[in-house]
């Protein structure tokens, strides 16, 4: 049965971590001086709010409390990444944002428990941050990522990868990484996924490639790798079965997307309230006005459905089920109710609301990749048009 109420222990969690979020960080957004090159919290900041956070028991949600995490299911996460990204600092305070929440739920679910100590729990425990190498450039892989041409080739004890990827999320600051390179021509078994040490030789970072950003800590990077050793411990699960490690890890991590992006998007409605509520034009409050009020109440009826697909899409991971179309559902509609909300805002606040004395623009910016990374758009319809077509009337089970 779906059951929409939380848990008192779950709500325990969202009112600890909106308080939080209030005290220790929203504060920090006000002055320029605590952003950093990519426009994201500079760095001693984050690590002493870090500390505080880990203090309070607000730590790795994703990752089992024997690791020293929080053992959140899906649906609880949900409710609090939703609380950690009111703020644009929020979720890497918490260590749930991207990309190292991806790769540690992956690391968590499918790494030996060697791999585990070595590569896993450095990113737990804070010490260094991790990114995943997918995408390369024109005619490598991208949202196909058959057409990936890195290659690992297998000598004796250890694999041999030469390639280039770019728009590598963190890389500029990882330390561990995620590396899918193709191992075979053999039909979905062409890839194979690794782990690799930025400091292993044959990697090199040849650029940040430029974004309208703002960005992860860490930028977007374009790698080069040449002959770049990876002893075989290091490869994740079997040989062949890197699109098993790409889908384990991309489909939550969409999800957990749209929970963040659900935060800014009550944030963005929050200041357009707060603003219309108190400014006057033509003898009444803006709030007042027919045309904004609908507008609101289109926004605000908006981030219900999107709150709604992805509780859902989290209920159906914490069930067992891949969760598959019901997390392009949600990624779809949220990536698109996110710049909805943050353009209506801008809207609403005028000149102020372009400006930068609100962080609307820099929501506004940031919302433009939601429909690009993690599978655009057109990809996600794909999708769903392909279960809708195998499935029919079943599509819409209750299941």
């Amino acid at each position: 049965m779906i059951d929409f109420s939380l848990t008192p222990e779950t709500d325990a969690i969202r009112l600890r971590t909106k308080a939080f979020v209030a005290e220790h960080i929203l504060p920090l957004e006000t002055d320029l001086a605590n952003y950093d090159e990519h426009e994201n919290i500079r760095s001693d900041l984050m690590e002493a709010v870090r500390m505080r956070a880990r203090a309070a028991g607000l730590w790795s949600p994703q990752v089992p409390k024997e690791r020293g995490g929080m053992g959140l299911s899906v649906t609880a996460q949900a409710v609090m990444y939703e609380e950690a990204n009111y703020s644009i600092f929020g979720p890497v305070c918490f260590n749930c944002a991207a990309p190292d929440d991806g790769n540690m739920r992956v690391l968590n679910q499918i790494g030996t428990e060697a791999q585990k100590a070595k590569w896993l729990q450095p990113i737990i425990d804070g010490k260094v941050r991790g990114a995943i190498v997918m995408t390369e450039p024109h005619p490598g892989g991208g949202s196909d990522p058959t057409m990936m041409k890195t290659t690992a080739v297998r000598q004796g004890d250890k694999w041999v990868v030469n390639g280039r990827k770019w728009f590598i999320t963190g890389a500029g600051w990882a330390s561990h990484f995620i590396l899918l390179a193709r191992t075979s021509d053999e039909p979905r078994r062409e890839l194979t996924a690794f782990m690799f040490h930025k400091d292993n030789p044959g990697f090199k970072i040849i650029r940040k490639v430029p974004i309208m950003g703002p960005e992860e800590h860490g930028g977007h990077c374009e790698l080069e790798l040449t002959n770049l050793e990876i002893p075989d411990e290091d490869r994740l699960i079997g040989v062949g079965e890197g699109m098993r490690v790409v889908q384990t890890r991309l489909v939550p991590a969409r999800l957990t997307h749209c929970m963040r992006w659900l935060g800014l998007a009550r944030r963005s409605m929050a200041i357009a309230a707060e603003y219309v509520s108190r400014r006057e034009a033509f003898g009444q409050k803006l709030a007042a006005r027919e045309s904004v009020q609908m507008a609101l109440g289109d926004v605000a009826k908006d981030i219900q459905i999107g709150r709604l697909l992805v509780m859902h899409a989290a209920w159906t991971l914490d069930q067992g089920g891949k969760g598959m179309k019901e997390t392009s559902m949600a990624k779809v509609y949220v990536a698109n109710l996110l710049h909805k909300a943050v353009d209506t805002a801008i809207q609403l606040n005028g000149a102020r609301g372009y400006s930068k004395d609100t962080i609307l623009e820099w929501i506004y910016r940031y919302a433009r990749q939601a429909r690009i990374l993690d599978g655009a758009d057109e990809v996600h319809k794909m999708i769903l048009a392909r279960a809708y077509a195998k499935e029919g009337e079943e599509f819409w089970h209750w299941g």
